[in-house]
Formats: structure tokens, sequence, C-alpha cells
């Protein structure tokens, strides 16, 4: 909307806005404005054309307005919750994608590891691309809860902190070291 009046943004801001209010969020299935007040909102054009919904509001009476507003109020909890189960559906899915791609690392006491240097993609400027990334071998001295290890050097000095699993990878000894 503002690439065609770059210099009247200010002036297309409310129908922006009005839209992101009235259209549905993936996450929750209805409408910002549906979970805030009960109801959906009664669209502009919907007054021009006197739409059924506006035409049967139209003709209750105060009364029965308001016993409408309360029973809408009620259900609104429901459709809170309905939103909330299906938000929790779509999380669901998105770590099911997203687990699918993972792979999981454990490492047993006494394995030999390499350890990170520098986050994955990153180098040092120094020397660009020729950077270390990997540092170690380390011994695996103790498995921790939630995929974390202590190491410890060779000369059996503990490494000062625990790591994540996701920033260590096995050790594999090149073919020439295996022969001599």
């Amino acid at each position: 909307m503002i690439k065609d009046k770059p210099r009247r943004w200010h002036e297309t801001l409310s129908e922006a806005l009005w839209a992101y209010r009235n259209s549905k969020r993936t996450g929750t299935g209805v409408t910002p404005y549906m979970l805030t007040y009960g109801h959906d909102a009664v669209l502009p054009m919907e007054m021009k054309v006197k739409s059924a919904r506006v035409a049967f509001q139209n003709n209750l009476t105060p009364a029965d307005y308001s016993q409408a507003m309360l029973v809408e109020l009620e259900d609104l909890d429901e459709v809170r919750r309905d939103a909330l189960d299906h938000i929790i559906a779509h999380k669901k899915k998105v770590m099911r994608i997203y687990n699918k791609r993972v792979k999981p690392k454990s490492f047993a006491e006494e394995d030999l590891v390499w350890k990170v240097v520098l986050p994955v993609g990153k180098v040092d400027r120094k020397y660009g691309k020729w950077s270390q990334k990997w540092d170690g071998p380390y011994l695996v001295h103790q498995v921790l809860s939630g995929g974390a290890y202590r190491l410890k050097y060779f000369s059996g000095r503990l490494h000062d902190y625990p790591i994540n699993g996701k920033y260590l990878k096995r050790y594999v000894p090149a073919i020439f070291e295996r022969e001599n």
C-alpha cells in the first residue's frame, strides 16, 4: 500500500491497521478483534450493503441486543481456548518439522570430542578462511542433564564451564595418526 503512495503513507496507515486487526492469524485461527471483544468487527462495507448480520442487529430491541452481547461474551472463553489449542497444535507441527533435520548427538564419559572455537559460519579477521574452527581433542568428563557436558584436558584439568552438546563433535583420528 505504501509503495503506491510513498509520501502519503499516513493516509493509508489507518486502512492498513484496520486490515491487520480484522484478518485471521495463522497462530490462533481468529482475528485479534474477535479475541478482544468477543465478535468480529463490522466492516464499513457491511453498513453500506446492509449485510444479514447488520440487518439482524438493527431489528433487535436494546434489551435483546444486550442479551446477545452477553451471550457472545460467555462464548468468548471457549473461542480463546480454541485459539490456544490452535496455537499449541501449530507449535507442535513446527517442532516436528524442525526436529526432522536435527541430528541428535550424545557422548559418553571418556569419549574424545572437538569443541567449537567460533560460532559456525564465523571467521577470525586475522586468519580469514584459515581460521581455526574446532579445538581439542578433549575428554568428556561428566554427562550433565539437558545435553550439557563437562570436558577435561588431557592433563587432567577440568574445562572451566560446561558446554552444550551442539557445540561438540566426535573426534575421529586421521588415517595417518592411526598408522603411527
